[in-house]
């Protein structure tokens, strides 16, 4: 019988050459490992659609909901500084879009669903680790207030993947604005083919600029409004301590979310130079490197509009420039205001960036955990107690700490709020659930090894709330002991 989906699908109609046409190629035996009825939802897809052997056919592409035009996406894109000038979807399909019940057009996407004519003599396959890692952290992600893809489903398929060794397969259907990347800008540009990228403006502005249309510079327009959602949203991954570890231009989305989980990690103690990629031996992608990294790819971005932008190259450049050149106080402004809200300040004062600073100096100085020190920092605000006690616990060295607090409760005197309301606004500013790299391995250990998905299962629970005080669960919230701690991660190819 028909699966319905209400499919509308406005990327399969733009001209040929933007993708490629494939089905899902079939898997032995799939079996759904976590459906995510929340998510469904949110999209007007019956839950019920995936129950049974028939929704496990469905999650890895067995079976297509009808009205699906599964589709690879065409795209290029600089990885790790060189340009490779063609990419595309080598292991994954857009199968459709949906309007969700808010009216947004979200993109239907089969992660690992086999080879593509951009596999570039890849398997097109996904093994059961990274598709567990992309269900985690994309949904903790979405919990932590990031825009980021979302996961939908994730079925094993009952086939070996070969890498290293040979691993679980798996597939991931997961969700997006949409899937155009900076890279799909740069695989027409690279090719001279204006006309395309031209047309891709047009759709993008359509799809996630609206307030755009009928711009006099539609070109220069679109590069301000990608770069101040870009700012905003490295800002927020810096706010959390995300690394995303690998920031090719194809990894970076033109409408603003978090896209791509491969080598990603969540920094501990805090450590501006903490890098877990095992594939970024320079440190291209380290935590503190990653504003000027996404100014270097807004800045690539904008090697593609410039005909757009100004029919005279040198104006065209220089009109170009000054957006890509304003991108660090687009970051600076975003994160400021994050910081703000993380130390308790309701209100501004000019000193706050250099108390900010100071605070995170004293962070890196002591070796104290990034995410529960700013945690603790809530109960820290009345002169030294108790609160202040478990402050200082999470500190090796507290010089830097003593120099520091006084400043800050005097700063917080001057704000106008009570305490409790600051404590309060600092729990919502503040998580103490994050996706901590050990448990993550822990769960993807557990499944691949005995099959056991019950610490992946209770990990992403416990993430669906980030912010509330879980008991329950209060090992998920400490950092990993010497012996568990994970210093390097790995791409999902």
């Amino acid at each position: 019988m028909p699966i319905p989906f209400a499919f509308e699908n406005s990327y399969a109609r733009l001209p040929q050459r933007f993708h490629a046409r494939v089905a899902p190629t079939p898997v032995a035996a799939p079996r759904l490992i976590r459906f995510n009825t929340e998510l469904a939802h949110e999209l007007g897809i019956d839950p019920a659609l995936f129950s049974g052997p028939e929704g496990a056919a469905l999650a890895v592409g067995n079976r297509l909901p009808e009205g699906a035009e599964p589709i690879a996406m065409a795209y290029a894109g600089h990885q790790f500084g060189h340009f490779v000038p063609q990419l595309g979807d080598g292991r994954a399909l857009l199968i459709g879009e949906v309007r969700d019940r808010a009216g947004r057009l979200r993109d239907i996407h089969l992660k690992g669903s086999g080879p593509t004519p951009f596999s570039r003599r890849g398997d097109g396959r996904a093994a059961l680790g990274p598709v567990l890692r992309e269900y985690v952290v994309s949904e903790a992600m979405h919990a932590l207030g990031i825009p980021a893809t979302r996961a939908l489903a994730a079925a094993v398929t009952g086939e070996p993947v070969f890498r290293e060794t040979p691993l679980p397969g798996a597939v991931l259907m997961r969700v997006a604005s949409s899937h155009v990347r900076v890279g799909t800008f740069q695989y027409f540009a690279a090719r001279g083919d204006m006309g395309a990228v031209e047309t891709l403006v047009g759709y993008v502005v359509a799809r996630h600029y609206p307030d755009l249309q009928g711009a006099s510079e539609p070109g220069l327009a679109l590069l301000e409004a990608v770069a101040d959602r870009q700012a905003a949203l490295i800002a927020r991954w810096m706010l959390i301590g995300f690394i995303h570890g690998v920031m090719n231009t194809d990894n970076m989305s033109i409408c603003g979310e978090t896209i791509d989980f491969g080598p990603c990690a969540f920094m501990e103690a805090y450590d501006p130079a903490t890098v877990f990629s095992a594939i970024d031996e320079g440190g291209r992608y380290a935590y503190a490197n990653q504003p000027p990294i996404a100014q270097w790819n807004i800045a690539r971005f904008a090697e593609t509009l410039l005909p757009l932008i100004d029919p005279d190259e040198e104006r065209a450049i220089a009109r170009a420039s000054e957006v890509v050149s304003g991108f660090r106080g687009r970051f600076e402004a975003h994160w400021l205001d994050g910081i703000r809200a993380k130390l308790g300040l309701s209100s501004a004062e000019e000193d706050d960036l250099d108390l900010a600073t100071d605070w995170l100096a004293a962070l890196h100085q002591g070796g104290a955990d990034f995410t529960l020190a700013f945690r603790a920092l809530g109960s820290a605000q009345e002169a030294a107690g108790d609160g202040d006690a478990a402050l200082r616990g999470l500190f090796g060295e507290t010089t830097a700490l003593d120099a520091w607090l006084p400043r800050w409760r005097a700063r917080i005197a001057r704000d106008p709020v009570s305490a409790a309301e600051r404590a309060n606004a600092m729990r919502r500013a503040n998580p103490l659930f994050i996706p901590r790299n050990h448990r993550i391995e822990q769960a993807i250990a557990a499944a691949v090894e005995t099959s056991d998905f019950t610490p992946f299962d209770t990990l992403t629970n416990v993430l669906t709330r980030p912010y509330d005080e879980q008991p329950e669960h209060a090992g998920h919230a400490a950092p990993a002991r010497p012996a568990e701690r994970v210093c390097r991660t790995f791409c999902g190819t």
